[in-house]
This record gives structure tokens, C-alpha cells and sequence, in this order.
């Protein structure tokens, strides 16, 4: 039971289907006092809240009841199921590729390109004392075009290396879980609403697709036309 006086206390549990046999994924959880979390892989949610609190789920823009926390018998385990159902198919086995694997052989394979820097001039010291300069350097200096085209080569990886993040990050999966959005309307959403290469870098998940919950609000105002009417 919930120790009366407590402050803050962390809530762990599970969410399942209607069936209450598989984990369901990206599931938000909130409190009344603006704390946020979301169900990872295996369903489990861990957030911090006061006995004087509420919570709630939601999953696809519909939430659950609100359940005081209060009344919760056992904060380690609250489960609760959702009215869903998960398709299961027949098990197989897939190998997507990895993001980081992909990108740590891109380095290798591109090492001269992304190492690369603009040549400088820079002074020896001759046997007899003298300062002066290899010849060899002042002529790689002067490679105005081969300099110009090795630096746009690597800015062009960079900026590939970039793109793949973002898809990494920005999936159709992901984003399927979040709007319920399949085929060509997910693709015309995932073109409008692609995020910066920074704000995929360097947001967590939970704030990551909230972004997304975000963006699929104001993409469905857009739809309906209402978008328009409210910006006149």
C-alpha cells in the first residue's frame, strides 16, 4: 500500500492489449501535475508522482480514465489494459540494418574524404638554419579545383550522414504507432513534418514523439480546413 506522507514516488507497470497478453508500445503516460513518460518495447513505463495526483494513458489521442494514484494498491506494478487489439502474425525473422554499424563502415570506407582538411602553408627550417617552404605543399595549396571538389565531396557524406540519422530516428514505424497514419498520407505527413537534424540529435524520445503527437494535430487542422480559417 501507498505510504501515507510520502512526496514523490516512482509508478511502474505494464500496458497490455484488451487481451492483456502483449505489451503495447508508445503509450503516454501522464499525471495532473505534467509529469510524462512513454511505454518502451516490452510496454513497461516507469514516472515519478505525488499521492495527491492523478494519472492517465493514452495511446493514438485517446485516453483512458483518469486513476488516482491515491488508490493504487501497489505502485511497483500498476497494469492496466487497453481496449486494443494487436495483430499477431506467424514469428519470423528480420534483420534490419544498423543505424550505427552503418555509419561507423561509412567512416571507414569514406576516411580520406571525411578527414580531410584544407592544405596550409606552413614554414620548415632547413639544415643550414634558413626558414622556407616545401614545394610540394605551395603546389597542393594551388589545386584550386581538386581542393574545392574534395571539400564538397565531404560536406556531401556529412550531409548524407545527417539525412540517415533523421530516417533512423524518423521512421515509418514510429510514426504508424503514433497517428495510426499508413501508405501514402504517412509518407505526404513524414515529408511535411520532418524534423531537423538537431532536433533528432539532440531531444529524448518522450519529447521526440511528443513532437510528432504535435505535428500530427496541426497536420490533421490542416486536412480539415480548419488550419486555414483559424490563421484569417
Amino acid at each position: 500500500m501507498i505510504e501515507t506522507g510520502a512526496q514523490t514516488f516512482t509508478l511502474k507497470g505494464t500496458v497490455y492489449d484488451s487481451t492483456s497478453k502483449y505489451p503495447v508500445i508508445s503509450v503516454s503516460v501522464l499525471t495532473s501535475s505534467g509529469k510524462g513518460a512513454v511505454t518502451d518495447v516490452f510496454g513497461n513505463y516507469e514516472i515519478e508522482v505525488r499521492e495527491t495526483d492523478s494519472v492517465w494513458f493514452s495511446y493514438l489521442n485517446k485516453p483512458t480514465i483518469k486513476y488516482a494514484v491515491a488508490k493504487i494498491f501497489d505502485a511497483s506494478r500498476f497494469d492496466i489494459a487497453l481496449h486494443i487489439n494487436i495483430p499477431v502474425l506467424k514469428e519470423i525473422i528480420v534483420r534490419p540494418r544498423a543505424y550505427k554499424l552503418d555509419s561507423i563502415q561509412n567512416r571507414i570506407d569514406y576516411a580520406k574524404a571525411f578527414n580531410w582538411e584544407k592544405p596550409k602553408l606552413s614554414p620548415s627550417v632547413n639544415s643550414d638554419g634558413s626558414v622556407g617552404f616545401d614545394l610540394e605543399e605551395i603546389i597542393r595549396m594551388f589545386q584550386f579545383r581538386k581542393n574545392k571538389s574534395a571539400a564538397k565531396f565531404r560536406d556531401r557524406l556529412l550531409e548524407e550522414e545527417r539525412e540517415k540519422f533523421i530516417d533512423h530516428r524518423f521512421n515509418k514505424a514510429l510514426v504508424l504507432r503514433l497517428t495510426g497514419l499508413v501508405g501514402a498520407e504517412r509518407d505526404s505527413f513524414m515529408l511535411i513534418c520532418r524534423p531537423s537534424y538537431e532536433l533528432s540529435l539532440f531531444t529524448s524520445d518522450y519529447d521526440f514523439q511528443f513532437y510528432i503527437k504535435k505535428c500530427y494535430e496541426a497536420y490533421k487542422l490542416q486536412k480539415s480546413g480548419a488550419w486555414l480559417q483559424k490563421e484569417n
